[in-house]
């Protein structure tokens, strides 16, 4: 096929679109990259050679792509088939696990651009395909959807969100419940082979015309729900035991859904010294004082730091943009400055409050049955040694949430993303509303002991062990260079790393017994250094995780040990570039 043989049938694709778009403004935009395009414009040529390049497929707990027209874009002809799919799969899985019982489903959405009418839409599709059918009543927390899903005994939900995605992304998060996925899975994300057979429901559905939507007979919730979630949540903590209360807290949402949120469950909780940042309380889909809305992103923070410095605070708190996760910040008292502790260390301390909010006496929980503790494998390995150490059991996962959430007998979980779950019965996913409040608990617990939060760490790391980790991630412009650093990787294996040979090389890729396939390659050199190497799961990244232990003998040789971790990861750093050719 010729040039022009392939630009006259994507013009044809673009049109055909066009044609069928309820959405009268992706239609006018499609309609004007092919005016573009006609006219020679090399840039409307590649954007609209994106938007049709193939299909949006599931991904992690199902879509997330830009807004715009396209099958490879978020726009409502897509949103409509992954509606039209997903119903018939609740249908059919709830007549093949309850025959004669009607399936249950729920919706969520936030306040990024479209995410009201991809929600409606969807209700709407669900509710003809014969699903009873609740829309929450507003733009809310995914924390919430995912306890609605649990709380009204649905079979399926769905979230509206791009979560901490730039400002022009939207998606689509899916849960099954109930009927439709074994215990473990109740109220959690979607896993192999859910997501699998999702998509074949997906592509078997017919032209867009044959969708159909009920024009009512959804359920709009009253504002209960959002008050029983916040009931339980803020209920969560144990004043009786730890009833520390003098904390001075400045939070942000960033500008997302959950700031009124956890605003009321910090106060409900008993922390009721809390300052909102004003320029990012409201929710706004632009996003606009942060150039990217993630908390982990540099310069995300500094508005609330800004705060918690000017008001002498002694924490700070922030949420992304749909409230599933959570940052702390505090002032350092080796610098005196304020810094943002990493996920691996806030996992850390909430593990260890976790051990003494569940200690009873010489137990350290109560009931028959296993206590888990669990994180990523991309995580720090000195959770493991916390749970060890109070008698826990420890389960490593895959990285996201649907799977740590499914472990057997958990009872607290992360992973370094800023992503904690300390109430899975509550919520089967993390949730950085009751992160917050936990987070809170154990700042003003150690307060009250004269302490902050980095001396309790350094006690976690005097008992186990210094555990430092970091980060390298490379974005691509080309899919393909992720597979051609991993190929690379695979024929020419590091054999060392900061001086320390490698002595187990796993490819994940293979599976184990505790693990399915995922791509990705991890390294432990003999001084227990870990390297980890893996594509994202969301974004065109080869993402790095480095950790290093360092045994320290007593308080006075932790400064040390930190300039050694330091270097050494420093080391650690350098060889990975290497061996990725950088």
């Amino acid at each position: 096929m010729t040039s022009s043989d392939a630009e006259l049938r994507l013009l044809a694709e673009a049109r055909e679109w066009a044609a069928q778009d309820p959405d009268s403004a992706t239609e006018a935009s499609l309609l004007g990259l092919v005016r573009l395009v006609e006219d020679g414009d090399p840039a409307a040529r590649q954007e609209l050679e994106d938007s049709f390049r193939g299909t949006l497929q599931f991904g992690t707990a199902g879509l997330r792509a830009a807004l715009g027209p396209g099958p490879n874009r978020m726009n409502r002809v897509v949103v409509r088939r992954a509606a039209a799919g997903l119903a018939a799969f609740l249908v059919e899985a709830v007549a093949k696990a309850a025959a004669g019982t009607r399936p249950r489903a729920v919706v969520g959405y936030d306040a990024r651009y479209n995410s009201d009418i991809f929600a409606a839409e969807t209700a709407a599709i669900f509710t003809a395909a014969g699903i009873e059918t609740f829309l929450l009543p507003e733009a809310l927390p995914t924390p919430l959807l995912a306890y609605a899903v649990r709380a009204l005994e649905c079979d399926g939900g769905v979230m509206v969100t791009a979560s901490h995605n730039p400002p022009q992304d939207n998606g689509y998060k899916v849960y099954l419940g109930r009927h439709a996925v074994t215990a473990e899975g109740d109220g959690a994300q979607i896993v192999a082979p859910y997501d699998a057979e999702i998509a074949a429901r997906i592509s078997a559905v017919g032209p867009l015309e044959s969708i159909a939507l009920a024009g009512d007979g959804w359920t709009v919730l009253d504002g209960s729900i959002a008050a029983d979630y916040q009931r339980a949540t803020a209920a969560l903590a144990m004043p009786e035991r730890f009833p520390a209360r003098d904390l001075r807290i400045v939070l942000t949402p960033l500008h997302g859904v959950g700031g009124g949120t956890a605003l009321e469950v910090l106060k409900a909780a008993g922390f009721t010294d809390v300052t909102v940042v004003a320029e990012q309380a409201d929710p706004d889909p632009d996003f606009p004082t942060v150039s990217f809305p993630n908390p982990e992103e540099p310069g995300a923070l500094d508005l609330a730091l800004e705060a918690a410095a000017r008001l002498d605070a002694d924490l700070v708190i922030a949420n992304d943009p749909d409230a599933d996760r959570a940052a702390v910040a505090a002032k350092d008292p080796d610098t005196g400055a304020w810094r943002m502790l990493r996920g691996d260390e806030v996992g850390s301390l909430l593990g260890a409050h976790m051990v003494a909010r569940l200690a009873d006496g010489d137990s350290v929980a109560e009931g028959d049955g296993r206590r888990v503790f669990a994180n990523s494998i991309v995580s720090s390995r000195l959770l493991a040694r916390i749970a060890a150490a109070a008698g826990l059991d420890h389960e490593e996962t895959l990285t996201g949430f649907k799977w740590i959430s499914r472990v057997p007998g958990l009872v607290y979980g992360y992973e370094e993303a800023l992503g904690y779950c300390v109430a899975p019965d509550q919520v089967k996913d993390k949730d950085g509303i009751s992160a917050a409040v936990l987070i809170a608990e154990l700042a003003a617990t150690a307060k009250a002991a004269g302490k902050t939060v980095f001396d309790t760490l350094d006690e976690l790391y005097l008992q186990h062990g210094l555990h430092a980790s970091d980060q390298l991630s490379i974005r691509v412009a080309d899919l393909g260079l992720l597979d051609a650093m991993m190929n690379r990787l695979r024929v020419s294996p590091p054999e060392s790393f900061g001086q320390s040979a490698v002595e187990v090389f796993t490819d994940l890729a293979e599976g184990s017994a505790q693990l399915p396939p995922t791509e990705g390659l991890l390294y432990i050199t003999r001084n227990l250094t870990r390297v980890i190497i893996r594509p994202s799961g969301t974004e065109p990244k080869l993402k790095c995780y480095l950790e290093v232990i360092h045994q320290v003998g007593s308080a006075a040789e932790l400064p040390a040990a930190r300039q050694a971790a330091r270097a050494s990861l420093d080391e650690v750093l350098h060889d990975v570039s290497e061996a990725l050719g950088l």
